[in-house]
């Protein structure tokens, strides 16, 4: 198992947005379990959960790691291909159709989920596709696989704490153009999402 691994495909997204997946997965990652003692745990039919598993195994999420005869059968073993997943379209990944269907989608369900938090935002199709360009921009710059893959291979160290380092390494490897890039496409994906809310701002309150 791998300590960290990206996934970059949109449809390999849609699969996590399953709660029983999540869970398969949860339980994947600390242990090596069999289609019925999945099943047997989540209270599901063997069925349901090899469905299940054939989508997570097709997405990369899930791999066959041994194979052991139980009575008259042969039960798969599996477990999940990384310890921790990062899900990122990846530098570029918007230019292709389908990655960019799936940004434009999601871009359009946040800003429409900011009317129920109380923000009054209206857009346009074009806007919103600025909106996955600025994005795209800003989260260009994509650090080492082989140092992720260091880091999240240090057990003295929590999740949280893994997540911490890499943001450190990739201030510290990011040249001076880069990161004025990446800034510049920051302010002007700030100052569109203000206008798409009629320039108003949510100020946070602080108690006393």
């Amino acid at each position: 198992m791998k300590p960290f691994k990206t996934i970059s495909d949109p449809e390999a997204f849609q699969l996590m947005a399953d709660e029983t997946r999540r869970k398969i997965v949860f339980l994947l990652r600390v242990k090596d379990m069999t289609v019925s003692q999945i099943a047997s745990e989540l209270s599901l039919t063997p069925q349901a959960v090899y469905f299940h598993i054939r989508k997570l195994v097709k997405g990369g999420f899930v791999e066959v790691v041994r194979e052991e005869r139980v009575g008259h059968l042969i039960e798969s073993f599996y477990r999940t291909t990384a310890e921790s997943f990062n899900f990122t379209l990846g530098r570029g990944g918007v230019r292709t159709a389908r990655n960019l269907r799936f940004a434009l989608d999601q871009e359009k369900a946040a800003l429409d989920a900011l009317r129920k938090l109380g923000f009054d935002v209206k857009y346009t199709d074009q806007q919103v596709a600025r909106l996955v360009d600025l994005m795209a921009e800003a989260y260009a710059y994509k650090g080492s696989e082989k140092l992720e893959e260091k880091i999240f291979a240090m057990d003295e160290l929590d999740f949280v704490a893994k997540m911490a380092l890499q943001d450190h390494v990739k201030f510290l490897s990011i040249s001076d153009q880069e990161f004025a890039k990446m800034q510049d496409a920051q302010r002007k994906f700030r100052d569109l999402l203000i206008s798409l809310a009629g320039g108003k701002r949510r100020r946070s309150t602080k108690s006393v």
